[in-house]
């Protein structure tokens, strides 16, 4: 009768043990539905409350005056550059050098970003942050890169290449009838293939973005922790009118 006894108590002591093992559950099946998102939508009046004085705010913010365009800036006025280009690139290296610099002791030779990044046009008129938004819609930071001059040949011969106006600042380049590169200058000086140059650029440019693969050899790549954006916003700040023309920093000889 004791065998017996033992013999249940270790059958049920191990049927306990087993029944408390967390059993193992994994995901059978995945289904999804498409919900489209129309005007036909009904709105909630509690949220839509509780959202207006935020959206107000941010509203005033956003569309209070900074600056005055009295013509429209566009990237495509222009066919090796642009007002809206030639804006963008200035900017960049007068907000982004005094911070490279203090930061490295270093200053920005030239500025090149990408057409592309380019979303919209200044308008005629009244210029707010709303209008940098934009511009730029991207959360782009400024980054300052190291190049060979071997690499700003490279870079020479993508922006000839590309038939684009890709923004430039600090730099001309200035091509033969024919197309071909006559001569090339940095910072009002004489290019020399065998110096090193600071770029400052976009940090999506860096990676090799719109097929700018040039920049993937950078020596070092120094981040400046300034979104492009803000920069434009800070300069629309301090200006009163924003003027900017298609010059002589990249054309082709007649």
């Amino acid at each position: 009768m004791i065998l017996k006894i033992k013999h249940f108590v270790t059958f049920t002591t191990i049927s306990s043990l087993l029944s408390c093992q967390p059993s193992v559950q994994g995901l059978s099946k995945v289904e999804a539905k498409q919900l489209a998102i129309s005007d036909s939508l009904s709105l909630n009046s509690d949220i839509e409350a509780f959202v207006l004085p935020y959206r107000q705010r941010i509203d005033a913010v956003l569309d209070s005056t900074l600056a005055f365009a009295p013509k429209p800036i566009s990237k495509e006025d222009g066919v090796y550059n642009s007002t809206a280009g030639n804006l963008m690139a200035d900017i960049v290296l007068e907000q982004a050098n005094p911070i490279f610099k203090k930061r490295t002791g270093e200053e920005i030779d030239f500025v090149l970003l990408n057409h592309g990044g380019i979303r919209a046009v200044i308008s005629k008129g009244p210029v707010s942050a709303r209008n940098a938004y934009e511009v730029m819609p991207f959360e782009n930071s400024i980054a300052v890169v190291k190049l060979t001059g071997q690499s700003v040949l490279a870079m020479i011969d993508y922006l000839i290449a590309s038939k684009r106006a890709h923004p430039i600042s600090g730099i001309q380049i200035v091509l033969t009838k024919s197309g071909e590169l006559h001569s090339l200058s940095i910072a009002g000086q004489a290019f020399d293939v065998n110096k090193h140059y600071w770029v400052a650029t976009s940090d999506y440019l860096t990676k090799g973005g719109d097929s700018m693969v040039f920049f993937k050899d950078a020596l070092k790549v120094t981040t400046v922790d300034y979104l492009i954006r803000n920069a434009l916003i800070d300069y629309f700040k301090k200006v009163d009118t924003l003027s900017p023309v298609i010059d002589d920093r990249f054309f082709k000889m007649e």
